[in-house]
């Protein structure tokens, strides 16, 4: 990389007015630091206080400054997306708007990026989160992440990471999945490394994390997984699952078979007869739910080019 890198910091904006100012000014600090030029893109999903008017007041007052503003609240994953898919930069970062991401560690990301890595991952080590609450059900959820999907972080939570833009730019992502955008560079062979980066206590306003959060992450997962491996022939595990319950209702009959005529007991008499028939059943609805699979798997945003957001207004964009 050299002097002219154009740089594009992402920050998705939810309610929070009173980081805004202090963000911003710590970032052109920065910033003005790198000798790049860069762009800072604030993505406002759908703030109810003045956020937005306060990023608009900075926007008139710094070209570098860009917003995006979405018609209403679509989620995290959402603003991330409208704001990559709206950068500019080769170079693109993630990071919060609530001041819990230092932008000092913006310079470190950047050098692993130069050593050639095409997405470099924040670690926050020493959170600033409630034990019991956050940090522990966190590490679980980290550690069942990297075991399904292969690809080795301690924190997938972390919003502060740097991407090569060619990595992430037309990914299509859904729920609470922007927390898995570095499985998806995986799957094109991005080399990711992972480094220690600071984690600051809130200041002012709400976090927006509840535990309610983590079955949806563990349902996003699910669909990561199964994407991963079974995205081009769904009916190889629906249809793997059908069979499977095939052979259990089989072995089911030939029981009750062994019970009529070896032991003299009634097939009427045995509840496996009843099982039987519903294993047979749920595997004949799963093949079916396969082959349904095949043919519409992830044909209504993907072939229709319909994004997961919808933006009211652009500034310096």
């Amino acid at each position: 990389m050299n002097k002219v890198t154009l740089l594009s910091i992402i920050l998705p904006v939810l309610n929070e007015e009173k980081n805004i100012l202090e963000i911003y000014r710590e970032l052109k600090e920065v910033l003005d630091t790198l000798e790049k030029t860069y762009e800072i893109i604030f993505v406002d999903d759908g703030s109810t206080d003045r956020s937005f008017e306060v990023i608009k007041v900075l926007a008139h007052d710094d070209p570098s400054v860009k917003v995006i503003a979405l018609s209403k609240n679509f989620g995290q994953t959402a603003a991330l997306v409208s704001g990559i898919d709206n950068a500019r930069g080769e170079i693109t970062i993630l990071m919060d708007a609530d001041l819990q991401n230092d932008p000092r560690d913006i310079p470190r990301l950047l050098q692993k990026i130069e050593e050639g890595y095409d997405v470099v991952s924040g670690w926050r080590k020493n959170r600033k989160y409630n034990l019991f609450t956050r940090t522990i059900p966190s590490f679980f959820a980290n550690s069942l992440i990297s075991l399904l999907s292969g690809v080795r972080l301690h924190d997938y939570g972390c919003t502060l990471k740097a991407y090569r833009s060619k990595i992430i730019k037309g990914l299509k992502l859904y729920g609470e999945m922007h927390r898995f955008i570095p499985i998806y560079a995986s799957w094109v062979g991005a080399k990711i490394a992972e480094i220690v980066v600071n984690h600051r206590p809130r200041g002012y306003g709400k976090s927006k994390y509840s535990l309610w959060r983590v079955p949806k992450v563990l349902l996003d997962l699910a669909t990561i997984k199964f994407i991963a491996h079974y995205r081009t022939k769904p009916i190889y595990i629906f249809g793997g699952s059908g069979i499977i319950f095939i052979l259990l209702s089989i072995i089911c009959v030939i029981i009750l078979l062994y019970n009529k005529f070896v032991k003299g007991i009634s097939m009427i008499q045995s509840p496996l007869l009843i099982l039987s028939a519903l294993l047979i059943i749920i595997g004949v609805q799963s093949i079916l739910m396969g082959l349904i699979a095949e043919m519409q798997m992830r044909t209504y945003f993907e072939s229709l080019g319909k994004p997961t957001y919808h933006i009211r207004e652009k500034i310096n964009i």
